[in-house]
């Protein structure tokens, strides 16, 4: 699952997986504005089908946060 959301990530942000700090926040890459940020949000609930709550979008301002959020919902929708 990290390899896909860096992919998704990656492309959201208009860079390639290669250029992705291994640990990152969203004041270290320049593309991730509000717009972009729902854009990877609507993006991660479609491939993994699962849906964010409000509170869970505001702090996902990290990868690993990204990862951590997206990761326990999927396994709740198991």
């Amino acid at each position: 699952m990290e390899e896909k959301v860096k992919v998704i990530m990656a492309d959201i942000f208009e860079m390639k997986v290669a250029d992705l700090p291994a640990s990152f926040v969203q004041s270290d890459i320049e593309n991730w504005n509000s717009l972009r940020h729902l854009s990877l949000i609507v993006e991660l609930e479609s491939t993994f089908k699962i849906s964010f709550e409000p509170e869970e979008i505001n702090e996902m301002i990290s990868f690993e946060k990204v990862l951590q959020v997206t990761s326990q919902k999927v396994r709740e929708q198991k």
